[in-house]
């Protein structure tokens, strides 16, 4: 690779196939991949965080890939945490001579492995977790809101978790002033994101969702929910596990389960593609594909900008 860079960076919003090109293009390079997926994390939770392991094989060798099915379901898992575990997988790639590919939706997640959070290192307050997951989703909001702008621009407030961590924070903060947050090692990341039409992407969106639907996700949530996992659990893990939840518990029908999870996850994706967006006006090179290319002229581009 250039010695301009030291990681490959492909994202871009759900259902745009950057997986698939992330897994093509370690095949041709000796390229090892890194999730940035803040769901993917937990073992059997498959079909709802959308795993799609296959990708992973390409013509009988699997791809080597780190941070999926690194927790068990139930564990609240963070940022400072994946933080830590990518750097780990980041020095151990390079330390074979191989590249790092890091490659996933969750802006957030990219965001801190490519440029570190000035929050990393902040702990876990076990008890202010257990209490705000007992308020309402209004008071939740509430607090939110309520902080001050300086950690509501750095911190998103997309998910239950997230505002957790960002009160969490706060207050770690306000009672910790002379707080410094962790060294990293030095990212110099070149970046690709796959750009999707929107009606392409809408089209994809709702074949997949069929997919899953067809494939097991109510009775992989039933599984959980008997093993793992609380109804109020559910609500920490994506959409998904939210609206099937809902469907089990009888709040709505199979079809509403499908079209207001098929809205939520649309919805989602226009939040990821602004997330991008706002990455670039922060001063980030994203060098844009179209989704539409054929794989191997996406290939090449990547690699005549990266090598």
């Amino acid at each position: 690779m250039n010695n301009s860079y030291n990681l490959i960076t492909i994202l871009g919003p759900t259902a745009s196939g950057k997986t698939h090109l992330a897994c093509q293009l370690a095949s041709k390079i000796g390229g090892e991949i890194i999730s940035a997926d803040s769901r993917q994390i937990y073992k059997e939770m498959d079909i709802g965080t959308g795993k799609d392991l296959e990708e992973y094989v390409i013509e009988g060798v699997n791809i080597p890939v780190h941070l999926i099915d690194i927790k068990p379901p139930g564990y609240k898992y963070n940022i400072a945490e994946y933080h830590n575990d990518f750097q780990l997988a980041f020095n151990e790639i390079r330390g074979r001579n191989n590249v790092p590919i890091i490659c996933g939706g969750s802006g957030l997640y990219i965001d801190t492995a490519l440029y570190g959070n000035s929050f990393l290192g902040i702990p876990t307050d076990e008890s202010l977790w257990a209490s705000l997951k007992m308020v309402s989703t209004q008071e939740l909001d509430k607090q939110f809101s309520a902080l001050p702008k300086e950690i509501k621009s750095q911190l998103s407030g997309n998910t239950i978790p997230r505002k957790i961590r960002a009160i969490e924070i706060y207050n770690f903060l306000k009672n910790n002033p002379t707080w410094q947050p962790l060294k990293t090692s030095k990212i110099k990341p070149i970046i690709f994101g796959v750009n999707i039409d929107r009606d392409l992407r809408r089209d994809k969106i709702t074949k997949r969702l069929k997919k899953r639907l067809e494939e097991g996700l109510v009775e992989e949530v039933q599984f959980l929910l008997e093993k793992y996992l609380t109804y109020e659990d559910l609500e920490y893990y994506g959409l998904e596990y939210k609206w099937v939840g809902s469907y089990l518990k009888e709040e709505i029908t199979r079809k509403e389960l499908f079209e207001r999870l098929e809205i939520a996850i649309h919805q989602f994706a226009k939040r990821q593609m602004t997330w991008f967006r706002r990455m670039e006006k922060k001063g980030a090179t994203i060098h844009w594909l179209d989704a539409s290319l054929p794989t191997h002229q996406k290939l090449n581009f990547i690699k005549q900008l990266a090598f």
